[in-house]
């Protein structure tokens, strides 16, 4: 009898902005002919990531090995998408040699390696590892805590302390299923917040987990690939603040797609994203807009009240220039304030 090895998967997580789809871009960019396919899924209908990694321009990157889950959190839909999608790759003629899955920024992996164990897949995949993406100068700011120095010290008075803030409960689980970290944006931090952030993350880790330090995402693909976790049969090793079959409600969260009029230029939209970040309960911001008299497309990022925008590629012939920026936020932001601001 024939045994197939099974197709590795590595999962990518980490909160919002934390650089997750850079870091997969550079992934593909740098797999010198290894066949990889691709899974991500977005909070919201606006296929951002998807379109921003189909723009990779590498040989072998193509529309067909990336699929997009944009109907909701991966880990809340693996019945009626994450599996059919994954048999879908799988039947494949020539299937991939790697999957890389990027969830969204929203989502906690350990359902979904749970997913994994469905009769329909689990011998003919594994989890070759859980990657973490952490936005390092967020962490340096307390962005997932209220007060992380009086949480610290409560939960090491009481370990059953309950968890208020969603931001820093998604946060956790995604350290808390990892095998693997990766500290991104370590070139917009002082040594003295990297030091916070490290004995932070740290903190988080309920066991020995290698922390990678990285600028852009940009990280050697064999650090990544082949870490050989078989997470699915190690689930016991990764806690959760969601017990199994535990409902998992995004309702703390809402997104939103605006139009954007075209920019007078690169700077001018930045700070009218800029403007509009101020908003209270805004946390991220990204989207692709038209700028007057270039050919190319504009990409605009923002987390917090930190916006990068770079030009990724020129536009198609009889492409819709129609610019729109995906606002995701807390339940309840102040949609018209951002969308005033972004008016300009």
């Amino acid at each position: 009898m024939t045994i197939v090895a099974k197709i590795p998967c590595t999962i990518v997580t980490g909160f919002l902005g934390a650089g997750k789809t850079t870091l997969v871009r550079h992934v593909v960019e740098n797999a010198k002919g290894r066949k990889l396919a691709i899974l991500v899924n977005e909070f919201g209908d606006v296929g951002f990531d998807r379109s921003f990694l189909a723009a990779c321009g590498v040989e072998g990157c193509t529309e067909e090995s990336i699929v997009e889950l944009p109907n909701g959190c991966i880990c809340c839909t693996v019945a009626d998408d994450f599996v059919p999608a994954l048999e879908t790759l799988l039947s494949r003629a020539e299937p991939p040699e790697h999957i890389l899955i990027e969830t969204s920024g929203l989502a906690l992996p350990k359902p979904l390696v749970q997913a994994f164990q469905w009769p329909a897949i689990r011998s003919r995949v594994t989890v070759d590892g859980v990657v973490a993406v952490v936005d390092g100068p967020a962490v340096a700011t307390g962005a997932f805590a209220e007060d992380p120095e009086a949480l610290a010290a409560q939960r090491a008075a009481d370990t059953s302390v309950d968890h208020d803030n969603p931001l820093e409960e998604v946060f956790e689980d995604q350290l808390l299923c990892a095998d693997l970290v990766v500290l991104n944006k370590v070139d917009l931090m002082d040594e003295a917040g990297l030091a916070k952030v490290r004995a932070e993350v740290q903190g988080h880790l309920p066991r020995a987990v290698k922390v990678v330090e990285t600028s852009n995402g940009a990280i050697d693909p064999r650090v990544l690939l082949g870490l050989g976790a078989a997470a699915e049969d190690d689930l016991a090793n990764r806690p959760s603040h969601h017990g199994e079959g535990e409902d998992h409600d995004h309702d703390d969260f809402e997104t939103v797609a605006l139009p954007v009029r075209p920019a007078v230029t690169a700077g001018d939209l930045a700070a009218r994203v800029e403007k509009a970040a101020e908003t209270e309960g805004v946390l991220r911001i990204k989207g692709f807009v038209e700028v007057e008299g270039k050919p190319m497309r504009l990409v605009v990022q923002g987390v917090g009240r930190r916006v990068s925008h770079h030009f990724d590629r020129p536009w198609r012939a009889g492409e819709a220039r129609d610019g729109r920026l995906v606002v995701i936020g807390l339940k309840g932001f102040d949609q018209s304030a951002v969308a005033k601001a972004l008016a300009g």
